[in-house]
Formats: structure tokens, sequence, C-alpha cells
């Protein structure tokens, strides 16, 4: 894939809009809504993409569809120079689904999906032992209010 500076004009920046708010919106439909023809569409589609503006399509799924109980965002405390180490090992793990370098109170923010109660806290303390780790701050999600 050829990644180039972007350069996105505001039809561009519609059909990035359309997109997150419906990755699987046609391009006829994004046509109609920009009086532009579908080809066209595709065509900007397919630059995005080649940009790298476009990085990939997926589905928001339900945790519990496929039996998880327990969702948590947590927050991970590593020891100085240990961080990238620490994020590799955690963004390849089954159960991190999302994972995040930040700012702020933690330098790792994760998105976890366990089976049920007992199975969050064995994860919690498998990251709790990973070396460089110097601590793990979980937050149960209630309810997803946006996806």
């Amino acid at each position: 894939m050829v990644k180039r500076r972007a350069r996105v004009d505001e039809k561009d920046r519609r059909i990035l809009e359309m997109l997150v708010e419906d990755g699987r919106r046609s391009f006829r439909e994004m046509a109609k809504a920009l009086g532009m023809s579908d080809v066209a569409v595709r065509k900007r589609v397919l630059k995005l993409e080649r940009m790298g503006i476009i990085s990939g399509y997926t589905a928001l799924v339900d945790p519990r569809a496929l039996g998880y109980s327990v969702v948590s965002l947590t927050g991970v405390d590593v020891e100085p120079g240990e961080l990238l180490s620490v994020a590799r090992e955690l963004a390849s793990r089954p159960y991190v689904r999302s994972a995040w370098l930040t700012t702020g109170d933690h330098e790792l923010m994760l998105e976890i999906w366990a089976r049920d109660e007992a199975d969050m806290e064995a994860i919690i303390k498998e990251i709790k032992a990973l070396p460089g780790v110097l601590r793990v701050c979980p937050a149960m999600v209630i309810e997803r209010l946006k996806p």
C-alpha cells in the first residue's frame, strides 16, 4: 500500500463521514447524497484507501453475542523504558480488543472482553504479572452509550 501525505477535499471529508456513520453505505447512496456518479465515489474511496486514510472496515459486535459478559476499559501503568514492549505484548493478547498509547492517567488503555467476572480477574492478574507493568486499573463497562 502506498501512503502519501493526506490531501482531502470537502467531498472526501463527506465520504469519510458517511463511511464512519455506516461502513456498509453503498457507493450509489453516497453518490446521490454528493451529487456525483457512483464511479467517482468509488475512485475517491480507493484513493483514500491507498493513502492510508481509510485503513480498514469492521463490524461493531455486541460482546454478549459472542459469550463475553464483562467488558472493561483498563488503564495500565508501565515502568519507564518498557512501554513499547509491554504495549506490543498486550496488543497481541486475544482478550485485548483495542489498545491505545495515551497521555494522562495511564500510558496504555485497553478494551478487554472477558467471559465472566472470574475470567476478568484472571486476565487482570495475568497483566499485573507481566514484566514492566506497575499498575492495572480496570473500569467495568456498565452500558455502551455510543459505539
